[in-house]
């Protein structure tokens, strides 16, 4: 049984008897001492499709969703619907961008290190390993001597996602993102 202040995105919960994902989680730290970290979670009805918000305590206990996990290598997307395979028996499933919400941004072809999640055989979401390589493709010329300084710069990556990047780094070179934040954290 997971706490609140464990969940991530992309895990799955049983709420009230249902399967919900989690979608965002934010937490909100008290300004009185003795207070209780709040971690205020957006979650998906997994059968119903409702979105529904709750807060727990850092503390609470949540029960976890019965469901198989299986990795999966991201293999390509058609249209609305992004195609992944099975690593053991090479079957495919197939999850609508809509189930990838905020996910979207990190897959690139051939992407490995990925869980799905199946509830009765179905596909419901995918849990993203910590970090992806990814190459600038877009970003402001790199400045010597700039490494000594906390300054950075927005960079766009080959998914077309945008984050910011030190000074010194510069177009075409592969660098290593945190999935769960979108923050730059090292070169690759």
């Amino acid at each position: 049984m997971p706490k609140a202040s464990d969940l991530k995105r992309g895990m799955i919960v049983e709420i009230r008897g249902m399967p919900h994902v989690v979608k965002v989680v934010d937490c909100k730290s008290p300004s009185s001492r003795g207070a209780a970290t709040l971690y205020k979670i957006r979650y998906t009805n997994l059968q119903t499709g409702q979105k529904q918000d709750e807060s727990h305590k850092g503390d609470d206990f949540l029960k976890e969703a019965d469901c198989m996990k299986v990795k999966v290598q991201y293999s390509y997307q058609d249209g609305d619907q992004y195609t992944f395979m099975n690593m053991e028996d090479f079957s495919q499933y197939s999850l609508i961008s809509d189930d990838l919400e905020g996910q979207t941004e990190y897959l690139l072809e051939g992407l490995e290190g990925i869980t799905c999640l199946l509830l009765d055989g179905v596909p419901i979401a995918i849990e993203l390993p910590q970090s992806v390589n990814m190459e600038i493709v877009e970003t402001a010329p790199g400045i010597k001597g700039a490494s000594a300084t906390g300054r950075t710069k927005p960079a766009r990556l080959t998914s077309g996602l945008e984050v910011q990047v030190p000074e010194y780094l510069a177009e075409g070179e592969i660098i290593r993102i945190n999935t769960a934040n979108g923050k730059f954290m090292s070169r690759a």
